[in-house]
């Protein structure tokens, strides 16, 4: 989806350009934390409690992919030789799938994302700002306790403790000036992941029941 418009796209444009405005007042909700930290779980209970748009990065590639689209099939070459996806095709596809339900949804998550400052501030640039970033903070040792847990049955060859420790070093690296940029902005909440499901999900209640 392009930004500018030719005489013969002008009412489609015009019509995603009225949508993007919906999308400026939804709420959008950046949910932020690493591998372990039990942030797919806190997920799901927030689309079943609040009715939220669930929209996470990996799933919207996946089903590309497997759309057999012509865009599918050039994520699927991309991703076959190891490369990273581009920022803008990850963004156009977030937009699509937030258009598609702006009518609807009370809400959006955006799961895992944004990983980096920029995936941030060029999801401000052509969607809108979060309203929040939920922070779903695990210590380390708990998140790889959690993983070599989960290896036992999951049979995921990256379950394993080298590939785990990492994984979290790179989650860290990238993800800590993401939480300051926002930090500066006073809507981070910062959830302590550490206790039962239950203990964590009021927390998140918590922080999303003074949404205004």
């Amino acid at each position: 989806m392009g930004v500018g418009c030719s005489t013969i796209d002008e009412t489609n444009c015009s019509s995603d350009k009225s949508v993007i405005e919906k999308l400026k007042n939804c709420k959008i909700i950046f949910v932020v934390g690493g591998p372990g930290s039990g942030k797919g779980t806190q997920c799901e209970r927030i689309v079943e409690k609040y009715g939220y748009t669930h929209l996470s990065t990996g799933d919207l590639l996946r089903a590309e992919v497997t759309s057999g689209s012509d865009r599918g099939k050039t994520l699927s070459a991309i991703m076959e030789k190891g490369e990273l996806v581009p920022l803008d095709t990850v963004l156009d596809m977030l937009r699509d799938a937030m258009i598609a339900k702006a009518d609807s949804s009370k809400g959006f998550l955006i799961d895992g994302y944004p990983r980096e400052v920029k995936q941030g501030t060029e999801f401000e640039k052509k969607i809108a700002a979060p309203s929040l970033l939920l922070y779903i903070d695990a210590g380390s040792e708990t998140m790889v306790k959690r993983l070599l847990k989960r290896g036992e049955t999951s049979g995921r060859a990256d379950d394993n403790e080298a590939t785990i420790k990492n994984r979290l070093q790179t989650y860290y690296k990238a993800t800590e000036p993401v939480i300051a940029m926002y930090e500066g902005r006073g809507i981070v909440r910062k959830i302590h992941a550490e206790g039962s499901v239950d203990d964590v999900f009021k927390q998140v209640c918590d922080a999303l029941n003074n949404l205004k």
